[in-house]
């Protein structure tokens, strides 16, 4: 199972959010550039690199801290956050994005989203579905809908879709443990989706019982930031999958 940390960042600045609420922020004194170099220098070979600007406003504009963690560190970064149109998706590869994670595109125009599956390649494209109590919520979480979680996603695995990151809003940041029960029914539902877990991890053995679920791949954030998951266990949890 990967093991992705998440860097989320306002104004260049790294930030975390509790369950996505932009009033709780809380800014941390390593910029992205120096969390990325620290990730890499224990092993780390991926991140998910949040614009928090760009998912609330509804456009990119964090690309200048994707272009320096892409010249400075031979990290994979799968970029997110505010692209809704094929310049922005253009721009992110162009500034050094491996990949993108696209949410509110999905549900506001489905067949956009279904255009980037099939122009860039279903290895290149993931789709964010991140809910509350079931229902999909966008623009950085600040927007709900009435689009259920389950019918969302399978919407896209009948059309291809490879990669899913998702998310238990209500468990993002608060440190009580991911959703293990949502990860199991979405295995179950969708045997060939290479699923992320993100929200809620709250130490190393979290991460492992989400590998033993069977998931591809955990993003997390607050723990590590929080000193709850240390860059000793980092260490430690890569020389197991060595």
């Amino acid at each position: 199972m990967l093991l992705v940390p998440s860097i989320s960042v306002i104004e260049g600045k790294t930030i975390r959010l509790t369950q996505g609420d932009y009033k709780r922020e809380k800014v941390y004194e390593k910029t992205p550039i120096d969390v990325a170099k620290e990730f890499e220098d224990h092993g780390i070979k991926r991140i998910h690199l949040i614009d928090l600007d760009g998912a609330r406003k509804g456009t990119t504009v964090n690309f200048d801290t994707l272009h320096l963690i892409s010249v400075y560190t031979d990290l994979i970064i799968n970029f997110t956050g505010g692209m809704h149109t094929d310049g922005d998706v253009l721009k992110a590869f162009e500034y050094g994005a491996e990949s993108i994670t696209a949410a509110s595109v999905a549900v506001s125009n489905k067949e956009q989203f279904g255009n980037w599956l099939m122009s860039y390649g279903r290895e290149k494209v993931a789709l964010a579905a991140d809910s509350l109590e079931g229902k999909i919520r966008i623009r950085g979480w600040q927007k709900a809908t009435t689009t259920d979680l389950f019918d969302h996603v399978a919407y896209f695995y009948e059309r291809g879709l490879k990669y899913l990151k998702t998310t238990d809003i209500s468990k993002d940041g608060a440190m009580g443990g991911p959703s293990f029960d949502l990860y199991e029914r979405l295995l179950k539902e969708f045997p060939d989706l290479s699923i992320f877990a993100s929200g809620g991890v709250r130490q190393i053995d979290d991460i492992k019982r989400l590998r033993d679920i069977g998931l591809y791949g955990v993003i997390f954030g607050k723990a590590y930031y929080e000193g709850s998951i240390t860059l000793k266990d980092i260490d430690d949890y890569q020389s197991t999958i060595a």
